[in-house]
């Protein structure tokens, strides 16, 4: 008895979200290393929704914004969604008072 050898990816589970995390200060710097990490997450799954724990970002101010902002938009353009996680209240309170909170 033979048996062929699997090749490609390990199979991940489309149900299950992916999950980002960013932690500490989010600065216009870190959209192309977090742009890439999502791409490859991406890249090795069929997940529809992308889980963006943001428990960790220090002192969130506009460039946290433009990067989640930067990341849902990649998100959509391969078909998925992002969720945020455990946000903190004053990135909340940022994004819905430059009109994103609702998107979020």
């Amino acid at each position: 008895m033979s048996s062929a050898r699997a090749t490609g990816l390990f199979p991940v589970d489309a149900t299950q979200p992916i999950v980002l995390v960013i932690a500490g200060r989010v600065t216009a710097a870190d959209i192309p290393r977090l742009s890439e990490e999502l791409r490859q997450l991406l890249h090795a799954s069929d997940a529809q929704e992308v889980d963006c724990d943001v428990g960790a970002v220090a002192g969130p101010d506009l460039h946290t914004v433009e990067v989640l902002a930067r990341l849902r938009l990649a998100a959509r353009r391969r078909g998925c969604r992002i969720r945020l996680r455990h946000p903190p209240p004053q990135l909340c309170a940022l994004l819905h008072l430059v009109g994103l909170g609702e998107i979020f």
